[in-house]
């Protein structure tokens, strides 16, 4: 049973890393992934392996507390581990709807600010000449905004802003592979900036004002190592922006009613959610839904001049409608995933054997970090999370601040790593072998440098 769940889930991990090549969406193939690896949990009888493992082990005392030793003695062990295997599925399914809720939310604040053209107050004041100069300013906004919001939106914010101001390809090109490493860059250090920190973040492996203690300055030299590296290369190079002061200076759309106010209010809802936490005790994704809310009934109060038709894309109800829905899907899948090989006892056999084999916990996550590049994060994220206990590696441990760095940072040395390079590589056609001869050295630059200065801090604090 063991061997055939892992076939099946090495092949939709192949069938997603190569979504572009086989022409099947990565969504489709990560929830028919996570459901057959459940059904195979299931159907197929039980090997020695769950039997014995401690999880089901005490779901038996659990069951004879609750209906006696000798009913559960007359249960055959197929039956009881089906009920084990629901139990198991309606445990996880709590924790990854935690999630799932917390990233419907957000999207959704965000898709709000943009409908209203929040985002034009900070990519309108961005004026320069200079190409190296405007460089500097797009990848450092890029790199803070993603903090704040995350960095898949930041991405396409800011690739839709260097269109109007960029009208040679090449060079708009490699400003959007210098945004792509920005975003996650950007997106590491903070609970809401990445996935898979939220992840993290949710599980209770990091808190959120150590994670930005801890990951800011890696961060910072996964960024400022390559720009530093392309201020002595690229001086003279890029030419003159010939167009950009008729960009700048082109009329003005008349604005949104309300767009500054959705801008402060949204940012707000995201970065109250951390406070939230803090002072209620309660999950992230219930003061996420409390800033959606809020967000909600002002959407609804400050269009009142306007048809019930047009007011609806200004509203939350409008925002649902535009919101990635198949990327949270696909979280879902993954999650289901990799939930199955954590109750089936692989994952924690997989930990056993990297232990074994590759002491060093660090040069582990280091190397899923890379791996990121290749293979989707958020999987990678999971299964750690699943590998290594807590109760070994407590919250704020340095295992799961390094792999908050490593998960988020790694996948920009290929452009297929990310959510940011896989949008951003949609929206301006940017092929794979373009990105890998001009970016990704520079992005394995970044990275290699704020691991060095991540491993240096904790060497110097501890």
């Amino acid at each position: 049973m063991e061997n055939l769940v892992i076939g099946v889930f090495i092949v939709g991990y192949l069938l997603i890393a190569f979504e572009h090549t086989i022409r099947i969406n990565k969504t489709a193939t990560a929830i028919i992934t996570g459901v057959l690896c459940w059904t195979i949990f299931m159907m197929v009888p039980p090997e020695n392996s769950i039997v014995n493992a401690p999880s089901y082990q005490h779901f038996l005392i659990q069951l004879e507390h609750e209906k006696g030793a000798e009913a559960v003695a007359n249960l055959s062990q197929i039956s009881l581990v089906k009920e084990y295997v629901v139990l198991q599925l309606g445990e996880h399914l709590a924790e990854i709807s935690q999630i799932l809720f917390f990233l419907l939310a957000a999207m959704t604040i965000v898709e709000l600010i943009d409908a209203h053209k929040g985002f034009h107050f900070i990519t309108s004041r961005i004026r320069t000449q200079n190409p190296v100069r405007l460089l500097w300013i797009v990848v450092w906004v890029t790199f803070f905004l993603s903090a704040v919001l995350d960095n898949l939106t930041t991405s396409i914010v800011m690739v839709s802003m260097i269109r109007k101001l960029l009208p040679n390809k090449v060079m708009r090109w490699f400003f959007a592979g210098m945004i792509i490493v920005a975003a996650n860059a950007g997106g590491a250090w903070t609970p809401m900036g990445d996935v898979t920190t939220t992840m993290l973040w949710i599980g209770g492996q990091i808190t959120s004002w150590n994670i930005i203690q801890t990951v800011f300055l890696p961060s910072v030299a996964t960024l400022l190592v390559p720009m530093l590296y392309l201020q002595i290369v690229l001086r003279g190079k890029f030419g003159k922006l010939v167009h950009m002061q008729q960009a700048t200076n082109s009329p003005k759309k008349p604005e949104i009613n309300g767009g500054k106010l959705m801008l402060i209010l949204g940012v707000s809802a995201l970065l109250f959610v951390p406070i939230f936490k803090t002072v209620t005790h309660l999950p992230p994704y219930l003061g996420i839904l409390l800033g959606l809310g809020i967000l909600w009934v002002v959407s609804e109060s400050i269009h009142p001049d306007l048809d019930e038709s047009l007011k609806k894309k200004y509203t939350v109800s409008g925002a649902l409608t535009r919101i990635d829905t198949p990327s949270v899907l696909f979280f879902l899948g993954i999650l289901l995933a990799v939930s199955a090989l954590q109750s089936m006892e692989i994952l924690s056999h997989a930990s056993s054997w990297l232990d074994q084999n590759i002491s060093d916990q660090r040069l582990i996550i280091f190397l899923i970090g890379a791996l990121s590049a290749v293979v989707d994060n958020v999987p990678l994220v999971a299964a750690s999370m699943a590998m290594y206990s807590m109760d070994l590696y407590p919250t704020d441990h340095i295992i799961w601040e390094f792999l908050a760095y490593c998960a988020g940072t790694g996948g920009s040395m290929l452009i297929i790593g990310s959510a940011a390079g896989v949008a951003v590589m949609g929206m301006e056609r940017i092929t794979f072998i373009w990105f890998f001869k001009k970016i990704s050295l520079l992005a394995l630059m970044g990275y290699v440098a704020g691991a060095a200065v991540y491993l240096l801090q904790v060497y110097l604090t501890h």
